[in-house]
């Protein structure tokens, strides 16, 4: 019987970028938060005399094995992986309905591993220990070892060393989808170009951040100006969210993505909106080119649903998905 999983999207909650480490890749600090959206991914597996993995899709970008290219899909690195790992060899079948946009920076190919893998797990009645699972979904993608913890989590390194903070509280979030696409790896490169940041100022912009989150946990965060912040008079220590946006928190990838894409600029403004009802926080996901907006009720998360719908862009409208809940809803059953 097969196993039907619901592979969550994230948003950034804030990202800054350091210069290009000795292994190549950009340092990162980032709070993560995975949201209500999904793709689905069903899996059928059995343990056979040979390992076959055969991956569909129901959208054309998605790497298949019908186009041949199914060992660039990161679902199909990471069941091959973890059948590795076990010394089990299996035939797999995984099929991956597309709800998420590619490129959109919600992290889909990501959820997308991780999905496959806690399918092919119930699948088979075998699991791969946690640390290994992580170490796993380092290799597979720097996004990966998130969607292994769900919530509220910290990311470090390249974005895959992570780790959980307490859940932020359930909150109502709108998702605009704009037509363009963003390369991630075009995205760092432009950035780096404009930033031209020595490594000292790198790792100070990363350890800023850094502090900034930690911050918002003892209730010690200092307000800000900046822009996609809407500034409330509220107790801070009832909500972290609304201590975590008063420190400044920013997206590095959005001057970049704007500059390329001036209608992202503006669908940020449509989240935005203005009082009453106005976005507690509205950003950049990542490198984009999906932006999101947190509202205090659902009603003002309608409104901004609306604003960005009659702007001719689509809009979701979804909330945030703590650590419980995204575990206890990840089988579609």
């Amino acid at each position: 019987m097969a196993t039907r999983v619901r592979s969550f999207a994230k948003i950034n909650l804030g990202l800054a970028v350091g210069p290009v480490r000795v292994d190549g890749f950009h340092g990162l600090t980032t709070m993560y938060q995975t949201v209500g959206l999904h793709d689905f991914v069903t899996v059928t597996a059995r343990e056979a005399t040979e390992t076959r993995i055969v991956l569909t899709a129901d959208h054309g970008g998605v790497p298949r094995s019908e186009t041949g290219d199914a060992e660039k899909n990161t679902a199909f690195v990471m069941v091959n992986g973890a059948l590795e790992r076990m010394g089990i060899r299996a035939e797999v079948s995984l099929h991956i309905e597309k709800r998420l946009p590619v490129q959109g920076g919600l992290g889909a190919g990501s959820a997308n591993a991780v999905a496959a893998l806690v399918g092919l797990e119930r699948e088979l009645g075998r699991a791969l220990p946690g640390a290994e699972r992580l170490k796993l979904g380092s290799e597979v993608g720097s996004d990966v070892p998130l969607f292994l913890v769900g919530g509220t989590v910290l990311g470090l390194g390249r974005g895959e060393e992570v780790y959980p903070l307490p859940d932020l509280p359930v909150t109502h979030c709108v998702v605009a989808v704009p037509k363009v696409g963003v390369s991630t790896k075009l995205a760092f490169e432009a950035l780096d170009k404009r930033q031209a940041l020595t490594f000292a100022q790198g790792n100070d912009r990363l350890r800023e951040l850094s502090r900034v989150l930690a911050a918002v946990w003892s209730m010690d965060g200092a307000e800000s100006g900046l822009s996609g912040v809407n500034r409330r008079t509220v107790d801070l220590a009832e909500n972290p969210l609304l201590a975590l946006v008063r420190t400044g928190i920013e997206n590095d990838f959005e001057e970049v993505a704007f500059s390329q894409h001036p209608s992202l600029r503006s669908t940020k403004r449509e989240l935005v909106g203005s009082d009453p009802g106005a976005a507690i926080f509205a950003c950049l996901s990542g490198s984009g080119s999906a932006l999101f907006g947190l509202y205090a009720s659902q009603t003002d998360a309608r409104a901004a649903q609306q604003r960005v719908l009659e702007a001719g862009t689509q809009a979701i409208l979804t909330e945030t998905l703590p650590r419980p809940a995204y575990w206890d809803t990840m089988f579609a059953e």
